[in-house]
């Protein structure tokens, strides 16, 4: 919204600093965070009233996580979402397709999310509804949002694929690509949604993930910089670092709460919504593979539980203790805050090898 007052900035020449885009993800960043701290405690509040008992713990999880974090309210994460969207409508270009797209990924994801939630808490089961319907919503949003990125993308990107280290090469999938955007969007959601188990586990690998792809989208929306780093340069992407920025405010809001011991969980409603933000952009800026790189975190969690699920169909046998794999090494005997802050340091190192791709081509 206000960047819409660069318009005026031949009358009041103050005004051209809303056209720069690194000035309104600063502005989103901090409107977020306030945003989560004046409301986040008054949400958290009613969370707690409305929910009763609060989360359902799955039985079958480390023992002492019945008895630390049970009566925990869920759905923590409409605080990022309501920060992420009032932020976003105040800095964001709101003439830019891209924002209402991922915007419209987060937004119906992040229902899905909170359709799961409100059955797991009102039956008091860790099971939400059927995992197969869940995939269908997600995959038709998906489709929606990537057949309409193919029409806003330049035509020799819109249905092709690149790859990082490769300057000049991209694999042309036709229509095909519908379905592997789709892939990436879904997959990503749904593996941000499995690393949601500790807490503050998937908070901060997103933050990380999201200040990566805001330098990314930034740069490919850039034809200055793209040309110079040799990416691909995809025309209005840049618009979403305003996004990423918002995110990030809304998620150091949230982990002021979701601290150990949590105030509040994020729930599929976070989860699910920014998983699929991420994915998303990815799509967006075609940085599919690096997003498999900086979100590597969550590609081992989705792997961990696909590996035990089939071992355990084709030979009876588990290869982890417990899946995700985060769950594994609190079996080994690792405390919490030492598998929470050490996947942070891996979190870390995969954004920076994700990052590495941009010059080494």
């Amino acid at each position: 919204m206000l960047a819409f007052l660069a318009d005026f900035s031949d009358a009041f020449p103050a005004l051209n600093v809303f056209r720069y885009i690194t000035f309104r993800t600063g502005g989103a960043v901090i409107t977020a965070l306030l945003f989560v701290f004046m409301f986040g405690p008054a949400i958290i509040s009613y969370l707690k009233v409305s929910q009763g008992k609060g989360q359902p713990i799955r039985e079958d999880g480390p023992p002492t996580h019945l008895l630390t974090k049970k009566g925990t309210p869920t759905m923590g994460g409409l605080m990022i979402l309501l920060g992420l969207v009032v932020s976003t409508l105040l800095w964001g270009n709101l003439r830019n397709p891209y924002v209402w797209v991922v915007l419209g990924v987060t937004l119906g994801f992040g229902l899905i999310g909170f359709y799961d939630d409100y059955l797991k808490i009102t039956k008091q089961s860790h099971k939400g509804f059927s995992g197969k319907t869940r995939l269908v919503f997600e995959f038709l949003i998906a489709s929606m949002a990537v057949v309409i990125m193919q029409v806003v993308s330049p035509d020799n990107l819109a249905n092709s694929l690149a790859f990082p280290f490769l300057k000049d090469f991209l694999l042309y999938l036709g229509w095909f690509f519908v379905i592997f955007g789709a892939f990436v969007i879904v997959g990503s959601g749904n593996a941000v949604n499995l690393t949601d188990g500790l807490d503050g586990l998937a908070i901060v690998p997103v933050m990380v993930a999201v200040m990566s792809f805001a330098f990314i989208a930034y740069l490919a929306g850039n034809a200055v910089f793209a040309d110079y780093l040799q990416i691909n340069f995809t025309p209005g992407t840049g618009e979403l670092a305003v996004m990423c920025g918002a995110i990030l405010g809304a998620g150091l809001g949230f982990l002021w709460f979701n601290a150990p011991p949590a105030q509040v969980f994020m729930g599929d409603t976070g989860s699910l919504a920014l998983g699929g933000l991420l994915g998303s952009i990815a799509v967006a800026t075609k940085h599919e593979i690096v997003l498999a790189i900086i979100g590597g975190l969550f590609v081992l969690e989705a792997a961990s539980v696909i590996i035990q699920v089939v071992s355990f169909k084709l030979t009876g046998k588990r290869v982890f203790r417990m899946a995700p794999i985060h769950h594994h090494f609190e079996q080994l005997g690792w405390t919490e805050p030492q598998v929470v802050i050490r996947f942070w340091i891996i979190a870390v190192v995969l954004a920076l090898i994700g990052l590495s791709t941009l010059k080494l081509r």
